[in-house]
């Protein structure tokens, strides 16, 4: 195992939940830390792709010509290069199912609401799964709260969390958190707080750099004070 002396190693991803690459980020990073049997504090920050999308979400083939001038071909091209890309991370991507893109908010609320209770991770994974694979709308309350049960989270104290000034303010101020580091596109992935790794990277590129990282950490906190 590669030790961090004295303490864990604290990893946060800045993501969406509707953004392609990053789950293929998040499985990346993930067989990474499993690869070099890094004991490791993993958390979640939200990031909004689209903070004005519609309530009923937009259709992904509009939404690409929309703002990419992108015909079907060339969509569809994009697609079938991702789904292998994803498939490569284990990730996977049915784009049959997954139709539209949506507004985030709600399931970025139940992801900080679900912290107090470790479920975060679990809750990344159903979200994954729920989106990617079964084209569910994730900012529907009713999908969420659904999602929220199986992990077994109360319904009705998570739908008034959901819905409370105070959550709301909770996830603004999680935002500011990373505001230092002028993160314009996710996945990201913070290092103690202090160091920023961009892009859904290869395993091995994540590995060579927690690898490095952990290695200098551990040389600076074995140097003597200087008085």
């Amino acid at each position: 195992m590669m030790t961090l002396s004295p303490k864990k190693l604290k990893i946060e991803m800045v993501h969406d939940i509707v953004c392609s690459w990053c789950p293929i980020g998040y499985s990346n990073i993930k067989t990474a830390i499993n690869n070099l049997n890094i004991d490791v504090d993993f958390h979640f920050l939200p990031f909004e792709l689209s903070p004005n999308m519609s309530e009923n979400g937009e259709l992904i083939a509009s939404y690409f010509r929309r703002q990419l001038g992108w015909n079907e071909n060339k969509l569809l091209e994009y697609q079938e290069s991702l789904v292998k890309t994803a498939a490569k991370a284990g990730v996977s991507i049915n784009f049959s199912k997954r139709t539209h893109y949506y507004h985030t908010r709600n399931a970025h609320l139940l992801m900080h609401w679900a912290e107090q209770f470790n479920k975060q991770i679990e809750l990344n994974e159903h979200l994954i799964n729920a989106y990617f694979n079964l084209g569910q709308d994730i900012s529907n309350l009713t999908v969420l709260l659904k999602i929220a049960e199986e992990l077994g989270l109360d319904r009705r104290k998570t739908n008034a969390a959901l819905t409370s000034i105070e959550l709301n303010q909770a996830l603004d101020q999680k935002i500011m958190r990373y505001k230092k580091f002028n993160i314009s596109s996710v996945p990201a992935f913070i290092l103690n707080e202090n160091t920023l790794i961009s892009g859904s990277n290869s395993v091995q590129y994540f590995e060579d750099t927690l690898s490095t990282f952990i290695i200098e950490l551990n040389r600076a906190q074995r140097m003597p004070v200087k008085i």
